[in-house]
């Protein structure tokens, strides 16, 4: 079967010649993934690393066309692709600075010895490569969440092979930008089947399936990961399932907050909320607002930004008719407002900004769904009682947001602890869209946000892709060099001292 893309500004559906890969060819690509895999993990670490930084050369060198054809898939405009870009070709080099440096290994080493319990043979533990990872590229995300994106710089970082599902919003940017990575990694003197990319539906399940896959990357919807955590059930030997799935990331504004700055706080939450039509897993898309003349006005200038706002393509069919499904559950619901109502574009996929209102005594679990798109729903409360009590129909999410003033110490204590349970990062006077990528991040969250505790952006990222192994009287042959007692080259603990590295 031939696969088709669209472009989501104008509809327009186009055959590529790239076709759908068969179940014959999915194991193919697995069994040469493994083989690669049994090869990488034997490389020394400043090799690895030089193969990071060679795919980010790869990717740069390829800059124009990858940016070019992902704006006839996307609907993305230049300078946010560019960015993401940016973002991929900065995150693995800084991987390979993750491989240089070393810590991420937990080398632990306990020389044989005495203790209470009598003699204690030596241990030496480090984290190790676990196999090939499937990573399933995202809709919105063509590049950071996609084939050169984190999944697949920090599986690669740990020692492993790489599959690609492709995603069929932009099959051509996926081949493109594997194609960039592939011939990058060939040249670097790689082995063959570093990195592998199918494309279709079926494949991608099948490639869930094959027993040597190892883990699976995922960032999409809930519905989709729970397909894929059903087929991981049903196999012989279950694998880990890392999904970011879904997240409403409400947002408070405080009374104190919204008198001292409510234009310049509308004007930030509408922009988080409207930047790339709406389509960022980060995206606020509940916000509670006080009732009265501070929180009026805030409202106000979010509905004169709305409705001055053009609108902007979405990036698929599927996502323009959820998004249109749930904004319809959304104004049934009781109590529910239509602030600024959502225009349909002339052509394509485009719809343009919604902001609704409720007040919170009505907020229920009908309202709080996420809708993947430019609309946000303000909730108007009286106390923080309020809050706490709607927020209990909020689900988890990846990110909740603070707007308060430093005297407020009071204010930010309550909702501090009404959100900590609730999400993987707390934000204070700021949005959460833009997710930066360091040691520090964290981007990950309680289920239905995610199912991993686990985050998929920052340094951190790559433990999800390594398992501890342990070497009991182990002879200095037998051991990776980060063990070995002539080794000093990374942070370890020895004998329970942490040393760094000399």
């Amino acid at each position: 079967m031939m696969i088709t893309t669209t472009d989501p500004s104008t509809g327009i559906l186009t055959d590529t010649d790239i076709e759908a890969t068969d179940d014959s060819q999915v194991a193919t690509i697995a069994q040469t993934s493994d083989a690669a895999f049994r090869v990488l993990r034997e490389h020394p670490r400043a090799w690895r690393a030089g193969l990071l930084r060679a795919l980010a050369a790869g990717l740069e060198a390829n800059r124009a066309e990858l940016v070019a054809i992902a704006r006839t898939e996307t609907g993305l405009v230049t300078a946010r692709l560019e960015g993401e870009l940016t973002r991929s070709v900065t995150q693995l080099s800084m991987f390979a600075d993750v491989v240089d440096e070393g810590s991420y290994l937990e080398a632990t080493i306990d020389h044989a010895a005495q203790t209470p319990m009598g003699p204690g043979p030596d241990m030496r533990r480090m984290l190790v490569p676990i196999g090939p990872i499937a990573v399933f590229g995202s809709s919105n995300f063509p590049f950071a969440f996609s084939v050169p994106g984190g999944d697949t710089a920090s599986a690669l970082a740990a020692g492993n092979s790489v599959i690609l599902k492709a995603h069929g919003s932009h099959p051509l940017t996926s081949r493109l930008a594997f194609d960039a990575l592939n011939t990058a990694a060939t040249a670097y003197g790689a082995p063959a089947g570093t990195l592998g990319i199918v494309y279709g539906q079926r494949a991608g399940a099948t490639l869930v399936a094959d027993p040597r896959v190892a883990a699976v990357g995922f960032t999409g919807s809930l519905a989709t990961g729970r397909i894929l955590l059903d087929i991981i059930e049903k196999r012989e030997q279950p694998i880990p399932f890392y999904g970011e799935l879904s997240s409403l990331n409400p947002l408070v504004v405080t009374p104190g907050a919204a008198a001292a700055r409510a234009e310049a706080i509308a004007e930030g939450l509408f922009a988080s909320v409207n930047g790339s039509a709406g389509q960022l897993c980060t995206k606020p898309g509940i916000a509670f607002v006080p009732a009265g003349p501070e929180g009026d006005g805030l409202v106000a200038t979010i509905a004169a930004l709305g409705h001055g706002a053009a609108p902007q393509p979405l990036l698929n069919s599927r996502i323009l008719d959820a998004f249109s499904d749930i904004h319809g559950h959304l104004l049934d619901a009781p109590g529910v407002r239509e602030i600024v109502a959502s225009a349909t574009g002339a052509e394509g996929f485009s719809v343009g900004a919604a902001v609704l209102e409720v007040d919170a005594a009505d907020v229920t679990p009908a309202i709080a769904e996420e809708a993947f798109g430019p609309l946000i729903v303000l909730v108007r409360y009286r106390d923080f009682d309020e809050v706490a009590r709607a927020l209990t129909a909020v689900p988890n999410s990846l990110t909740a947001t603070i707007h308060a003033e430093d005297d407020e110490t009071d204010a930010i204590a309550t909702l501090t602890d009404l959100f900590r349970d609730a999400v993987g990062r707390l934000v204070f006077n700021g949005y959460p869209t833009g997710v930066r990528v360091s040691w520090a991040q964290h981007h990950g969250g309680p289920w239905p946000a995610t199912n991993s505790l686990h985050t998929s952006v920052g340094m951190t990222a790559v433990r999800r892709f390594l398992r501890p192994l342990a070497w009991q009287n182990a002879p200095q042959s037998a051991l990776p060099i980060e063990l070995q007692d002539s080794e000093a080259g990374i942070p370890r603990r020895v004998d329970g001292k942490l040393y760094l590295a000399s």
